[in-house]
């Protein structure tokens, strides 16, 4: 039996057809495996889509095929992407401009509504998992940065440098206005994003900067976004510049930088999270305040956050530059002595001084060697004192707590399965 693939034919279409921009019209391909049995009679298999460049129109993908994205896939100004519960969608190596990545572009819509038995997944193309599997068994939280990641824009109000309304997310091109972000529309609507697992991204766009897992930028009230979660990505877990989005039941383990970044006076509320970090993660929690005269504040809230024991990297939480919102019920242990709790700068311990920045009750197991909770609680301001930073936290024995996440809505996540947690 004889097997013939349709790569060459697929690659001189592209060389007839011309040079196309990755915010052109998009090239959607099939890739058929075509079956010569020797006789004259064929068959095809037909479970592969490779897509490039914008989605201008509404289109669903579904869930009996893989799709694969080549370079930045737009979903354009007016267009609504669905898809299906189950669906995998895997990203293609690259980096910088050639970098991998799926972006809902301010007034389009995602509608990806996955469920617990049957998550939509983002990947790499070098996970070997298969149609109608939750995973494969090639990779672990140890690969990263083998595509890019998801990112969603919208219009929702930032506090942006010099008190413009909107400006370019980081990553994408100045000229290329599908990256713009943020507007006057606290309710703006981006679409829904549910049971979704996003894996092994952070692909390299520049010198020091990667794609973050889930990347919103702008992002307004009207977005559902819930039971999420990101696993061994480069950069950031999920990461804020603005918007007004509430999220909840978000996991991400494994992150390269921070599980979970504000940015640009974000006004929305995190509830209900877990962080695990891996060998190579810094921060739990980087929250950093306006750029701009616009304000807002934040909350996270009901969150358990498991540090590292087995590298010097991994800190509970940064806060800097003028953040305000509010730290409340959170359950952190397996930390380093060395870890802390941080007021990086002159103007976030100005703002815990004048209550913009409060923090509710934090639940934490000491490590090793440490006997008082409030040492873990460091204002590394220059010249300004605070005074009660880490009052409101308490010793508790593991096991003990009261606050923290509820994970047993988070034992449908692939690091619930893979790293044993016992959700």
């Amino acid at each position: 039996m004889k097997t013939v693939f349709l790569s060459v034919l697929i690659a001189l279409s592209l060389l007839l057809t011309g040079c196309f921009k990755d915010d052109d019209t998009p090239i959607i391909i099939e890739e058929v495996t075509i079956i010569n049995n020797g006789n004259g009679n064929t068959g095809s298999t037909n479970n592969t889509v490779a897509v490039t460049g914008a989605i201008t129109q509404n289109t669903t993908w579904t869930n009996d095929k893989i799709y694969v994205l080549n370079q930045k896939v737009v979903v354009d100004n007016g267009a609504i992407l669905t898809i299906q519960e189950g669906t995998i969608i895997k990203g293609s190596p690259g980096t910088g401009s050639l970098a991998s990545a799926l972006i809902i572009a301010r007034g389009a819509k995602i509608n990806a509504v996955g469920t617990a038995s049957r998550p939509i997944i983002f990947t790499s193309t070098s996970d070997n998992i298969e149609i109608g599997q939750t995973a494969g068994t090639n990779l672990d939280q140890n690969d990263r940065g083998l595509w890019g990641g998801l990112i969603i824009l919208g219009k929702a109000p930032c506090s942006l440098s010099n008190d413009v309304v909107e400006t370019q997310i980081e990553g994408i091109p100045a000229d290329d206005s599908f990256g713009l972000y943020g507007g006057t529309d606290p309710a703006d609507n981006s679409g829904v994003l549910q049971y979704v697992s996003i894996r092994h991204g952070g692909a390299l766009i520049g010198e020091g900067n990667e794609i973050n897992g889930l990347t919103l930028g702008g992002v307004g009230t009207g977005t559902v976004i819930n039971n999420i979660e990101v696993v061994a990505n480069v950069d950031d877990g999920v990461e804020f510049f603005g918007g007004t989005v509430n999220v909840s039941n978000i996991l991400v383990w494994a992150q390269g930088d921070d599980a979970l970044d504000i940015d640009q006076a974000y006004s929305g509320t995190i509830d209900n999270s877990v962080v695990i970090l891996g060998d190579f993660s810094d921060h739990a929690f980087e929250v950093d305040g306006p750029e701009g005269s616009a304000t807002g504040s934040f909350t996270i809230q009901n969150t358990t956050i498991i540090g590292n024991m087995v590298t010097s990297n991994g800190e509970y939480a940064d806060y800097r530059s003028k953040a305000m919102g509010t730290t409340k019920n959170i359950y952190a242990y397996g930390f380093k002595p060395s870890s802390d709790i941080e007021l990086d700068n002159d103007g976030v311990a100005t703002n815990y001084n004048n209550g913009l920045l409060i923090f509710g009750a934090w639940e934490i197991v000491l490590p090793e060697g440490v006997t008082n909770v409030t040492s873990l609680f460091a204002n590394k301001a220059e010249t300004v004192t605070v005074s009660g930073f880490g009052s409101t936290a308490t010793a508790v024995t593991q096991g003990a707590q009261t606050v923290g996440a509820s994970t047993s809505g988070l034992s449908w996540t692939y690091a619930n399965t893979k790293g044993n947690l016992g959700f």
